[in-house]
């Protein structure tokens, strides 16, 4: 600090003539009329204003602004206001601290207001995985991707381009605007294109809202429940849990129909469908690896626990030694996903073939329970194969053994394939066996 006689009524002449004393690292001429004034000058002849006081005992300087961009005037009038908040016990700094930090609060208030779900949408498709799952399911995915695509693309099947998903008309929204009146317009919107189409599409996006609203970041800006407004809910399609399952004296032209496939993979894969009564996506994503052709058993993706592992049947051990090995997957394709995905057309050219009606790859799973039962085997032991949830009321339900389950596994695969008209040798080894199909 400088001495207290270095001190001038500051005018522009004398600032302009202030300089530093060379071998100084700084210099310090003092305003008169403002005492708490200085004019600070540098080496390199940088000129600030300062202002300085004391507070509790402690010397207190701050940095006012440079003569050039400050005239005089303002200078002291700046040093006399901070000079009235020392006087009164406030520490300048401090509040200049909390003003900034009330800037910045306020402009990170805007911007996140601002955010839209279009920003936030990539981070749930990143991060945004089922509970005590790694990752989405592939299908799952890959339709959370199709209902936010923006369309315009080539179709891939006819002619013109793809229309928008149902839920890219919301990305362009702010999240902190999405209310239940926002996703009333916009769901009746879609609905008039497909009321099931807009329904599903509204069921992915409460997924994202719950997930923005267990977000710290993403909290305060999210109507967690603005998809199950009344308005809202009362308007979807009615959800008729589907029945449709494979009927006994059906079996026989399904099965010659899927047996006809050009796509001996998919012919395999729903075969293997209606034999494990396994969902879609856990034989899907099925690999050499979790097939056991020595111990005759088949460890698959489970949807309640992280895998379940059930016995291999003598012709599925059979039909999936005389596939090909074409990388890790058992039902392998081409494709992207290097697995098989979606198996929709080939099976409508089976149902087609066997003039059978309304029946989804889902129903052959029911089917598997149904024909089950008719085989004679426990509720329990189906339900454990199929990867129910375990029920202690049904059956004094307890879980079986691999070999325990065998014979129900391979009495209901023998009923099934009775009823398709399929003879061949159990008793053979994979790779062995001559499958010989009577019709």
């Amino acid at each position: 600090m400088s001495k207290p006689q270095n001190r001038v009524r500051l005018t522009a002449g004398r600032v302009d003539a202030f300089t530093c004393p060379a071998g100084k690292s700084q210099a310090f001429l003092w305003d008169t009329d403002t005492p708490a004034l200085a004019l600070r000058v540098t080496p390199t002849g940088r000129k600030t204003y300062v202002f300085e006081s004391r507070l509790h005992g402690d010397t207190i300087r701050m940095s006012i602004g440079t003569a050039t961009d400050w005239p005089i005037e303002k200078a002291r009038g700046e040093a006399q206001r901070l000079k009235v908040l020392v006087d009164s016990g406030q520490d300048p700094r401090e509040l200049e601290r909390q003003q900034q930090a009330q800037k910045a609060a306020a402009k990170a208030a805007a911007t996140a207001k601002a955010l839209t779900v279009g920003e936030v949408w990539p981070l749930y498709l990143e991060g945004g995985k089922p509970k005590r799952k790694d990752a989405w399911k592939p299908r799952y995915r890959a339709d959370l991707e199709a209902m936010a695509a923006p369309g315009g693309e080539k179709k891939k099947r006819g002619q013109g381009t793809t229309r928008p998903g149902p839920l890219y008309p919301l990305l362009a929204l702010p999240l902190a605007g999405v209310n239940e009146d926002v996703l009333k317009s916009w769901y009746d919107r879609e609905a008039v294109a497909g009321k099931h189409q807009a329904a599903r599409a509204l069921m992915m996006f409460r997924g994202f809202l719950r997930w923005c609203a267990a977000r710290p970041e993403y909290r305060s800006l999210t109507d967690r429940d603005a998809g199950k407004a009344a308005a809202i809910v009362e308007s979807l399609p009615g959800n008729t849990r589907r029945t449709d399952a494979l009927e006994a004296a059906q079996v026989p032209g399904w099965w010659a129909g899927v047996e006809q496939l050009s796509n001996r993979t998919a012919s395999a894969y729903l075969r293997a469908l209606l034999l494990t009564g396994a969902r879609r996506e856990e034989l899907a994503a099925l690999t050499w690896a979790n097939v056991d052709f020595q111990w005759r058993k088949l460890t698959i993706a489970d949807k309640v626990e992280t895998t379940r592992t059930i016995p291999l049947s003598p012709y599925m051990a059979q039909m999936l030694s005389m596939l090909p090995r074409m990388g890790p997957y058992v039902f392998a394709s081409t494709g992207k996903a290097g697995r098989i995905t979606d198996t929709r057309a080939s099976h409508a050219k089976a149902l087609q073939s066997a003039a059978i009606e309304g029946l989804t790859i889902h129903g052959l799973r029911r089917s598997f329970s149904l024909l089950g039962e008719a085989a004679g085997a426990p509720a329990g032991a189906i339900a454990q194969v199929m990867g129910h949830k375990p029920s202690a009321t049904a059956e004094g339900y307890r879980p079986r053994s691999i070999d325990a389950l065998r014979p129900f596994v391979e009495q209901i695969e023998a009923h099934i394939l009775a009823l398709a008209g399929v003879k061949f040798d159990a008793q053979a080894e994979p790779g062995k066996l001559r499958v010989v199909s009577v019709t």
